[in-house]
C-alpha cells in the first residue's frame, strides 16, 4: 500500500481494537451511550450521512455506527474531529471529560477510586514490583509479556489505568503508603536493562518521599505469610477499611473486621521480616551499581 493510500484509509476496528464497552459497566455503558447518541443527533441535524460524516473524521461506516450506537469508547481525537466537522463549539469535544472517566476497566477504577479515598495504603507484592510503583516502560513490558498477548491497543490502555492510579502520590494532603517488595522481583530486567535502571531509580525517587515507605523483603529471609501471594490494605478517615490477599478469601475483597485483623496481623509479620528502611534504600542502590 502506498504512503497515499494508507494516509486516504479510514479507520477500522482492526487498527483500534480493545476500545469495547463492558456490558456489566453500568455507569460506563450509560456514559458511553449518551456521548454516542448526541453524536448521531448532531450528524444529523446537519444532515450528513454516516459514510460521510465517517470519511471527514477518518473513520469507516462501521465504526461510527458503533460509536454511535455507544458499542464503542470514542477517542479523544476522534471526539475533538467531529466538533470540528460538526461545527458544534466544543460542546462535542467537551464530552471527553465524561468520557476519560470510564475509558478504562471497570475493576481498575474501582481500585483507584478507593485508592483515591484512602488515608492509609499497604501493599505486600510476591512476584512484581506494585503497580503504584511501576515506571510507563516498566509496566507496558510485563503487560505485552502476557499470553495470549493483548493487542497493542489494550496494552496501552492498560498502561495508562495503570498509570492513572499513581496520582495517589499528588494528593494533598497525602496519604500513608507503605510497601514490601520481594528481592526476586527487583533483580529481574524487565524490559532490559535501561528500563530496569529507571525502575529501580524510581523507587529509589518515591521511597525516599515523607509518607512513603519502601522495605525490601531479602530471598534469605525466613517464611512468611506473603508466600501465598499479593496483600493489600487500604484505610479510610471514617475508619472503614478494605483488604485483600492472594492467599486467602479466595482472593476477594473484604471489609469484615475479624478478617481485615487477619490480613493486618500477616501484612505486619512481612513488615517486621523485611529490611528497615533505610537498609532497603541501600539495598536498591547496591543493585544500581552492580551494573
Amino acid at each position: 500500500m502506498t504512503v497515499e493510500a494508507e494516509a486516504g484509509r479510514l479507520k477500522t476496528e482492526a487498527d483500534e481494537p480493545g476500545w469495547e464497552v463492558d456490558p456489566d459497566d453500568e455507569w460506563g455503558v450509560a456514559v458511553i451511550e449518551t456521548v454516542g447518541r448526541q453524536l448521531k443527533l448532531r450528524r444529523e441535524a446537519v444532515g450528513m450521512r454516516a459514510a460521510d460524516f465517517g470519511s471527514a473524521v477518518g473513520y469507516g461506516e462501521d465504526m461510527v455506527r458503533k460509536i454511535e450506537g455507544g458499542k464503542r469508547i470514542p477517542r479523544q481525537d476522534y471526539l475533538n474531529t467531529a466538533d470540528e466537522v460538526l461545527s458544534a463549539g466544543g460542546l462535542i469535544a467537551a464530552t471527553w471529560e465524561d468520557v476519560k472517566k470510564v475509558r478504562y476497566p471497570k475493576r481498575v477504577r474501582e481500585l483507584g477510586k478507593l485508592e483515591g479515598k484512602a488515608v492509609e495504603i499497604g501493599v505486600y507484592e510476591c512476584n512484581i514490583i506494585a503497580g503504584l510503583l511501576q515506571t510507563p516502560e516498566h509496566a507496558r513490558a510485563l503487560i505485552q509479556a502476557a499470553q495470549p498477548p493483548y493487542s497493542e491497543d489494550d496494552v496501552e490502555r492498560m498502561v495508562a489505568a495503570r498509570l492513572a492510579r499513581q496520582s495517589v502520590f499528588e494528593r494533598d494532603p497525602a496519604p500513608s503508603l507503605h510497601f514490601v517488595l520481594e528481592e526476586a522481583p527487583l533483580r529481574r530486567q524487565v524490559g532490559g536493562t535501561m528500563v530496569w535502571r529507571q525502575q529501580l531509580e524510581r523507587l529509589l525517587e518515591v521511597g525516599k518521599l515523607n509518607n512513603v515507605t519502601l522495605q525490601v523483603m531479602p530471598t534469605n529471609a525466613d517464611a512468611h505469610p506473603g508466600l501465598d501471594g499479593r496483600i493489600e490494605l487500604l484505610k479510610f478517615p471514617d475508619g472503614t477499611a478494605v483488604g485483600r490477599s492472594d492467599g486467602l478469601f479466595n482472593g476477594r475483597p473484604v471489609s469484615d473486621p475479624k478478617q481485615l485483623r487477619i490480613l493486618e496481623l500477616q501484612y505486619g509479620t512481612i513488615r517486621a521480616q523485611a529490611l528497615p528502611p533505610r537498609e532497603s534504600l541501600a539495598f536498591i542502590e547496591q543493585l544500581l551499581g552492580e551494573t
